[in-house]
């Protein structure tokens, strides 16, 4: 039996090997890119690199060897081509996505649509992101905003995206894909749910709360100290506290914000009764124009895969060569596509830089489909 000493340096020498052997195939990747520059053949070549890899894989003697020979290679041709997508930049042939660049936003004259009412959570981003005097109107609901923007009615919808404890309104992923509109910017606003009732109304006569279904999962905790209350879910906060006074039913509660409360002469029967104090909710400003504001630091991309093992880890080292920070991904169903996903994706960056580029190269020309949503 060998020594383990003497073992481990026969593998050093051959790493080292590896390494100078890896280098120069990296060397000839780039005389490769310039002829590609040269000729203006594509960097992705699937069916090359498919033959390819079956070819070495073949030369395994086990089975074992040759699955990791195949994965072994498949991420040498990764870097070869990423390396080959940076002189593709360098020289300036890098996709023109058809995005605009704006100083800022033209909201002269902008009509932008929300969804509910009065009082509701989203009239409040809108104000925070447009200011209390833009002009504005309400829908009924999140696609009617969409045919708002597609009608010309609107040039601005604000929808909620996102909430840190009941997590995304997938409605909304799904309406950005149908509409193929673009996220030009995005409002955060802190949620204080309250239990609104009628005047005079008190806990004890609660028998049925409304609210939407997003308000009533984050204050779960608070209702199921409230066994005996009927969760309603309803199409907005706002319009369930204008139900609630509509009624005027002392056993009705609303689940909604203090404004509402005032709005609609509602009493405060509970305040502050969302799990998390720090809840909060993104909220994103859709427009039908691909414009981007020069100083945007986040991107949005929905990618969809082929259906099979490692396709979805493969896309994602174009975020890691390119040292991009990821900050978020979900997936949702393909639409008459069973059990198969699309995959959002959110990462800093902006579609200036240098790296952003690239990625997004790699990623149109390895993915089934990339879409960008936006730069904000």
């Amino acid at each position: 039996m060998k020594d383990l000493l003497d073992i481990r340096k026969e593998i050093d020498a051959i790493d080292h090997r590896i390494v100078s052997l890896y280098e120069e195939r990296m060397r000839l990747a780039c005389e490769v890119a310039e002829y590609k520059i040269a000729t203006g053949k594509p960097v992705f070549d699937k069916e090359r690199e498919t033959e390819k890899l079956n070819t070495l894989s073949g030369l395994a003697t086990s089975d074992f060897t040759s699955i990791g020979i195949r994965d072994l290679f498949e991420q040498v041709m990764a870097m070869s081509r990423k390396k080959q997508y940076q002189l593709l930049g360098a020289h300036h042939m890098i996709e023109d996505h058809g995005f605009s660049m704006v100083k800022k936003l033209d909201t002269k004259d902008a009509q932008i649509v929300y969804q509910g009412v009065d009082g509701a959570y989203t009239q409040l981003a809108l104000r925070a992101y447009f200011g209390d005097n833009a002009a504005s109107f309400h829908v009924q609901t999140w696609r009617d905003a969409m045919e708002a923007l597609k009608s010309g009615q609107a040039d601005y919808a604000v929808l909620p995206f996102e909430n840190s404890t009941a997590g995304i309104v997938g409605e909304n992923y799904d309406l950005l894909c149908e509409y193929g509109y673009y996220i030009i910017g995005e409002q955060k606003i802190a949620i204080n749910h309250c239990i609104l009732g009628v005047p005079g109304s008190a806990l004890s006569d609660i028998k049925s709360v409304y609210s939407h279904p997003q308000a009533l999962a984050q204050c779960s905790k608070y209702l199921d100290c409230h066994r005996k209350w009927e969760r309603i879910p309803y199409k907005n906060t706002a319009f369930a506290a204008k139900k609630i006074c509509e009624d005027n039913d002392p056993t009705q509660a609303a689940i909604a914000s203090s404004l509402t409360s005032e709005l609609y002469g509602l009493k405060i029967l509970a305040e502050g009764v969302q799990n998390n104090s720090t809840n909060e909710t993104r909220f994103i400003i859709v427009t039908s124009r691909r414009e981007y504001i020069e100083d945007a630091n986040k991107i949005s991309i929905c990618l969809q895969l082929e259906h099979k093992s490692g396709a979805l880890y493969r896309v994602l080292s174009h975020f890691i060569y390119n040292n991009l920070n990821m900050t978020s991904i979900e997936s949702r169903p393909i639409p008459g596509r069973n059990w198969e996903y699309q995959f959002f994706i959110d990462f800093d960056g902006n579609l200036q830089d240098s790296a952003v580029q690239n990625a997004l190269c790699g990623l149109k020309d390895e993915a089934l489909d990339m879409r960008i949503f936006g730069n904000y």
